[in-house]
């Protein structure tokens, strides 16, 4: 864990993983599904680790995770999206670049939507990941989203309905973002590894298939646009 400090002033915690070769590598910000900083998301930061980027993960809910999802629904309802978006993902950009060269940023589900978010707040950021997951469209102004942008969405996810993605898509369309969409025929949280078997949310299911075609990609348009 480190710490950082926000635009604010205010200070942070979040979970920072290295590259054998760290020093002026690339970085990119991890933003957390709405279990909070867990095990699950340390294992994106340390996958990315492993690819050559220093990654580091904002702990938005301030030290709580949860494994039950109405617990995750009440954390996740009482962050403001808002302030976390414009001081913790952009203070954790600020503090990355004092590190590395550029800075991406991806996030899941609930990290999804504050990485749009973050994109209109943090003019830093180099190069966007979004992963099934999108704010009301409202919240978005695109003509403020100045990095490229990918984003992988589930066609039979019921969280964030497939018909706001040809919306969003609109709206980037005519802000002039540089934006490129993949659609996969899989349930919502198709990335995450943890959600299998019994304990899983009904409307969730892990797909090592397209998961990793989703990796693949992702790692190609950060290489491109980050090194």
């Amino acid at each position: 864990m480190v710490s950082y400090q926000r635009p604010d002033g205010k200070t942070v915690l979040g979970y920072l993983a290295e590259p054998a070769q760290a020093r002026s590598a690339p970085a990119v910000v991890v933003i957390q599904e709405w279990w909070g900083l867990n095990a699950q998301i340390k294992g994106v930061a340390d996958r990315l680790a492993s690819a050559g980027y220093q990654a580091l993960v904002p702990d938005l809910y301030r030290g709580q995770s949860t494994l039950e999802a109405e617990e995750a629904h009440h954390l996740m309802t009482g962050l403001d999206f808002a302030d976390a978006a414009s001081e913790d993902i952009r203070g954790a950009v600020q503090f990355l670049k004092t590190r590395a060269p550029k800075v991406g940023v991806t996030g899941f589900c609930m990290g999804g939507a504050l990485t749009l978010l973050a994109l209109t707040q943090s003019p830093e950021i180099d190069a966007g990941v979004v992963w099934y997951g999108c704010p009301p469209l409202e919240y978005i102004d695109a003509s403020k989203i100045r990095a490229p942008l990918q984003a992988h969405w589930a066609t039979q996810a019921e969280f964030f309905k497939i018909d706001t993605v040809d919306a969003l898509e609109a709206k980037l369309r005519d802000a002039g973002t540089v934006f490129d969409f993949h659609r996969y025929l899989a349930h919502h949280a198709f990335a995450n590894e943890t959600a299998v078997g019994p304990g899983r949310i009904p409307a969730t299911q892990y797909d090592p298939v397209w998961a990793q075609q989703a990796w693949d990609r992702t790692l190609r348009f950060f290489g491109h646009h980050l090194g």
